[in-house]
């Protein structure tokens, strides 16, 4: 028997691109038409026949063959009726249904096609098995209109013990059947004819016009209506050689030609016959992308060449084409390249067409606030505009300013005029702005992500498996719900505020509900993110559905595993929350016990998190900080924290030191530690365990928590001005703004990435997915700032003289007397009257001694009012912007 995968056929009854031109005279077979041979229906239509098995040449002697046609006691057999002739038409044949008949009569067996007519009688349903579909003898029978059958068929219906299955074309083998197909883009007629010939000997039925029961799209480019239609629909689109590699395995028992292994490996690539180009991005998206297009079947070139069909361009960097593509150049954004990889076929470019934009809006830049007057008064004026008009367009509340109930007084004729917030409210409404904050960002990590990955029917079958699912996201929907109901409590008591009421009653009331839901999450939260790195690495359809998700303005450019990592920050941050509004709850308001309480809940959650998933090293970091800055506080040490940059700067203003103090940042995952570099480091420290340190370089100046941190100003590079960026600061006790401007010095770290990184953790702190929106560009005039001649001899000279006069107004401050000299003072005062019972001269001094020495004991606050440190300042700019509005 020949096995050649090209079957000729010089048969021009073949139907080359519709099954349904024949079938039309058939009508469609169901189950409910399937009668048995007794049926009377069946007598009345024609008289009873006898079935007949014949073994044409070669198949007669396969002893396989013979046996399974012994098992086979059942076959399908049409009922036909002649329709009545009409004038100036032929008479046509109608199958009115199938019908199960039992094979009486033995197989016989036919050497030549001379022996056809002896056996081709009315009176039997003969049905012949052919061994080769390409010989003369098959040729002949089929001119004829016999039924043919493959061995394949007999073989697979005895194994089953199945009826022969009737079919109006020859059938080698069923390895198609129930398999609908469609052609697109062959323009040789041979080549059609071939893969339709084929696709019938299969049991495959083909339809000229595409519609919904087309089962598969048989492709020769990516172009064209059907193609466009097919992708809509998420039809499987082949490539012609699926058809010739099934036909190749026509007699393996139980082959099928759709299942996934097989039928994957001949799928049409998204980028087939695409040569793609790329513009605006890094080195290394490029070289992923590049690789992404080999893998999918297209060819990069560089841009610009004319041979490339698409340019992919960065549509948030790219604000204008380097040339003028011509009309065949496909210029589309990346969505379409990943959207392409995703729906595993190439997706539409009319949806994806770049646009240049006529004149982009970019953010308002506060540079359109000229101050270049003589007059410093109206300069101080139009600052003090400029940070409100910042402050304004940072507030994040979702509603208008509330006033508390007791601070209004109501009038029929006159409008309430809002006293000034409390401390105590303007902590709450930061409290719920992030809780409002982080539950959008649990709805878009599960509307965005999950529920995608979970639906049915998606277009190229599931991108992940369930058990991937359920461990990437575990338990984030049981926490979504939870703060649902935490922010909705937060809303009602903002909305309708009243000193008295009780926001540790809100954290209480659903502490065991958050028991149940954290832990599991984060405690599984690093096998989470591995489980993300491999199906991105291993699956490109999941790694191009996260890169089109990603760069949609709900995530803010985040990836799903920054994410992912909000819950981990959540609990740590609403404690400190907490804490902060304890602070500034009256000890008769019965919230403070309940906020205690609430901690503690707090607390006892993240008990329950194991301690084993968190960074050692980043915590040696943090030690190190510690010990490097004198005056650190304690409480920067911390579990849930961790250091992400450090950078070296100089001050430009006033705050947070003199102008040309050297000044270090480091940034942590939630907070600003502020220090200076020491002006005289005197000794070494010993510890008890005689270990020696090498003395602290720095000088704690402030630790600021990341929510006070409103806006981060890019300052425009001028002659005056280089590598200079600025904060606006806005702690949650004051309705006061204050500017601090710095120069970085460190070299390693371009200022770009420094204000990305900064914006970035400022947006985690707040539950902000929009990192971007807190950054502006802003002309260094509009701020006065400028590092000009920061480096110079009479620069340098004047932060000496200005450090010397402040030694000298401290030699003479009894306030600013250091706490370590009065407790020494205090030790020696005692030592010199021990043993004796002092005197009253003696008691007034110790008793002097001792209050002073306990008002400078005073412990501050880790985190320190901003606007209480800077209060010590009485430059004339930071008087103005410390009350602005």
């Amino acid at each position: 028997m020949a096995d050649s995968s090209v079957l000729t056929s010089t048969i021009e009854r073949t139907s080359l691109a519709d099954s349904s031109i024949f079938d039309s005279k058939v009508t469609e077979i169901s189950k409910e038409n399937v009668l048995t041979g007794s049926a009377s229906y069946v007598e009345e239509e024609m008289p009873q026949i006898e079935t007949r098995m014949i073994l044409v040449q070669e198949a007669g002697k396969q002893e396989e063959l013979i046996q399974a046609l012994k098992t086979v006691k059942i076959m399908e057999v049409p009922v036909i009726k002649i329709r009545e002739s009409c004038p100036g038409k032929s008479d046509e044949k109608l199958i009115k249904s199938v019908v199960n008949m039992e094979i009486k009569v033995p197989f016989v067996k036919m050497e030549s096609v001379e022996e056809l007519e002896s056996l081709d009688s009315p009176e039997f349903e003969n049905v012949f098995i052919v061994l080769d579909f390409q010989d003369s003898v098959f040729n002949e029978l089929y001119k004829t209109d016999h039924r043919i059958i493959g061995p394949p068929v007999i073989l697979n219906c005895a194994q089953k013990g199945e009826p022969l299955p009737f079919s109006c074309r020859p059938l080698y083998c069923t390895s198609m059947m129930n398999l609908v197909l469609c052609f697109t883009g062959f323009r040789k007629k041979e080549e059609l004819v071939r893969l339709v010939t084929l696709v019938h000997h299969m049991g495959g039925v083909i339809r000229k016009d595409f519609n919904s029961k087309v089962t598969h799209l048989v492709a020769n480019c990516t172009q064209g209506e059907k193609f466009r239609i097919a992708v809509s629909l998420g039809t499987p689109i082949m490539k012609p050689e699926w058809i010739y590699k099934a036909w190749e395995r026509r007699n393996e028992q139980d082959f099928c030609a759709s299942v996934d292994d097989f039928r994957n490996e001949f799928k049409v690539p998204p980028f087939q016959d695409c040569i793609l180009s790329f513009l605006g991005f890094s080195d290394e998206e490029k070289t992923n992308m590049e690789e992404m297009t080999e893998m999918q079947g297209g060819n990069c070139l560089p841009v610009g060449d004319e041979r490339c069909t698409h340019l992919i361009v960065e549509e948030n960097i790219v604000k204008e084409l380097p040339f003028e593509p011509s009309k065949k150049l496909y210029v589309v954004k990346q969505e379409w390249f990943w959207g392409s990889i995703q729906m595993d076929a190439r997706a539409g470019e009319t949806m994806y067409l770049y646009e240049k934009a006529n004149t982009p809006e970019l953010k308002k830049s506060v540079s359109l606030l000229s101050l270049n007057t003589p007059n410093s008064n109206r300069k101080r004026r139009r600052l003090k505009e400029t940070l409100a008009q910042l402050s304004r367009e940072t507030d994040m509340s979702p509603f208008p300013p509330q006033t508390p109930k007791s601070c209004t007084k109501s009038s029929k004729n006159s409008t309430p005029v809002p006293s000034k917030q409390s401390a105590r409210w303007q902590v709450a409404k930061e409290l719920y702005q992030t809780e409002s904050n982080y539950v959008n960002i649990l709805a878009t990590i599960i509307q965005l992500f999950q529920v995608p990955l979970e639906e049915e029917g998606q277009r190229g079958g599931p991108i992940l498996a369930p058990e991937e699912i359920k461990t990437i996201f575990g338990s984030i929907p049981d926490i979504f719900d939870v703060h649902t109901k935490i922010k909705d409590d937060l809303e009602d008591l903002i909305v309708n505020w009243d000193e008295s009421k009780s926001i540790g009653d809100i954290f209480l009331k659903y502490s065991k509900d958050l028991v149940k839901t954290y832990p599991p999450f984060v405690n599984f939260f690093e096998m989470s993110k591995e489980t993300i790195i491999k199906c991105e690495k291993q699956k490109p359809r999941f790694h191009a559905f996260l890169k089109i998700n990603q760069a949609k303005p709900e995530c803010g450019r985040q990836s799903l595993v920054e994410l992912l990592i909000r819950p981990v920050q959540r609990l740590p941050s609403v404690a400190l929350l907490l804490n902060d509004l304890k602070k500034h709850t009256a000890e008769e308001n019965p919230d403070k016990s309940t906020l205690e309480k609430a901690i503690g809940s707090l607390k006892e959650v993240m008990t329950h998190i194991n301690e084993d998933k968190r960074k050692t090293e980043a915590q040696k970091q943090i030690f190190d900080v510690v010990y490097e800055v004198d005056g650190c506080p304690a409480n920067l040490l911390s579990s849930h924290r961790s250091l992400v940059q450090r950078v070296e700067t100089i001050s430009l203003g006033e705050h947070p030191c003199d102008r040309g103090e050297q000044v270090t940042l480091f940034l942590f995952n939630d907070c600003l530690e502020i220090a200076r570099k020491r002006h005289k480091v005197i000794g070494t420290f010993r510890s008890p365990h005689g270990h020696t340190r090498p003395p602290a370089s720095l000088k704690h100046i402030h630790l600021m928590p990341l929510s006070q941190i409103k806006k981060v100003l890019d300052i425009r590079e001028t002659e005056d001005c280089h590598n200079a960026f600025a904060l606006l600061v806005r702690p949650p006790t004051e309705r006061a703004n204050v500017l601090l401007s710095f120069q970085m010095t460190s070299e390693e770290l371009p200022k770009e990435n420094w204000l990305k990184m900064l914006c970035r953790h400022v947006a985690n702190t707040i539950c902000k997915a929009d990192a971007e929106n807190l950054i502006y560009s802003a002309d260094p005039e509009s701020f006065e700032v400028n590092t000009k001649d920061m480096d110079s001899t009479l620069s340098r000279a004047s932060r000496a003289i200005k450090k010397t006069s402040k030694k000298v107004t401290r030699a003479f401050s009894f306030s600013k007397t250091p706490k370590r000299a009065l407790r020494r003072a205090l030790m020696t005062s005692q030592s010199s009257v021990e043993g004796r019972s002092p005197s009253s001269n003696d008691k007034h001094v110790m008793s002097r001694l001792s209050s002073t020495s306990s008002l400078a004991g005073i412990p501050s606050p880790s985190l320190v009012s901003l606007p209480s440190f800077f209060e010590r300042r009485s430059h004339t700019l930071s008087r103005s912007t410390t009350h602005l509005i």
